[in-house]
């Protein structure tokens, strides 16, 4: 018999349908609000199950939420001490919800990197894969998916750097990034997302300069930065970007002169004072 396929199967909504993967070691009961009302930008979560061993002490937080939510929870006890035998169940679902044929995307609530090699194999099957972990979630896995959230950026709006704290001229030559907070703008990646969508003059369309960020690193998100949305995100930062509006449409242009753009990729730090 042959399974059915997402490009084969009848279309029951106009909107995707998700499986949702939580794996409870590697989670938060804090959170799962949030991550739940951020996936409905993305589709239906159809599917919601928790994973993990419910009858241990560490777990006793997950109770009175899933009594709340209509997450079915996976009870997995721990055969062997040192393997988790929560991953062993939570992949095998994956696989046999992946092979019904009835889902759009997965989204795996984890931030465990042993989950890389699973997205991997939803992708690999035409599938989307979104990722919602802290950020100390290893780099393999957030590159896996499609697109990763951070858990960070759903407990609430970072902090807004006032404008008086503001650095004049914060690009330096030979930077690669730009400090907003305690985080850094990543230059070099905003460089080539512009350098890949713009057109002759210079100009990116902002939806499609959004959608190449998110190609080039899945974990982009301008929460990170201080801002709800990219839009917010690029006319803030007046020192990185020129924005023009066309017929209500949002371009941008970046500011940083070609020599002040590092090529390394990763953020670079400011040099100590003397």
């Amino acid at each position: 018999m042959s399974h059915t396929t997402p490009h084969s199967r009848s279309v029951l909504s106009a909107e995707k349908q998700l499986a949702v993967l939580i794996d409870a070691d590697n989670a938060q009961p804090s959170v799962l609000e949030a991550v739940l009302q951020e996936l409905a930008a993305y589709g239906e979560a159809s599917v919601r199950r928790i994973y993990g061993d419910f009858t241990s002490p560490a777990s006793a937080g997950w109770k009175t939420f899933l009594n709340q939510q209509t997450i079915k929870p996976v009870q997995q006890f721990a055969y062997t001490k040192g393997k988790n035998a929560t991953d062993c169940a939570m992949i095998i679902d994956a696989m046999d919800l992946l092979h019904s044929g009835q889902f759009d995307g997965f989204c795996l609530v984890t931030s465990d990197s042993d989950f890389t090699g699973l997205a991997v194999r939803i992708r690999e099957h035409g599938l989307r894969v979104y990722g919602i972990g802290e950020k100390k979630t290893p780099e393999a896995f957030r590159n896996a998916c499609h697109k990763f959230i951070f858990t960070e950026n759903l407990r609430g709006p970072a902090t807004e750097v006032p404008a008086s704290d503001k650095m004049e001229g914060a690009v330096t030559p030979g930077s690669e990034s730009l400090d907003k907070g305690n985080q850094e703008l990543p230059i070099d990646l905003i460089t080539t997302a512009l350098e890949q969508t713009s057109d002759d003059s210079g100009w990116s369309h902002l939806g499609t300069f959004g959608a190449s960020l998110g190609k080039l690193k899945p974990d982009f998100d301008s929460r990170t930065y201080g801002h709800k949305k990219l839009s917010d995100l690029v006319k803030a930062r007046t020192e990185v970007f020129s924005v023009e509006v066309r017929q209500k449409d949002l371009y941008v242009r970046s500011k940083i002169p070609q020599a002040e753009q590092g090529g390394g990729g990763q953020p670079a730090t400011r040099p100590e004072s003397k």
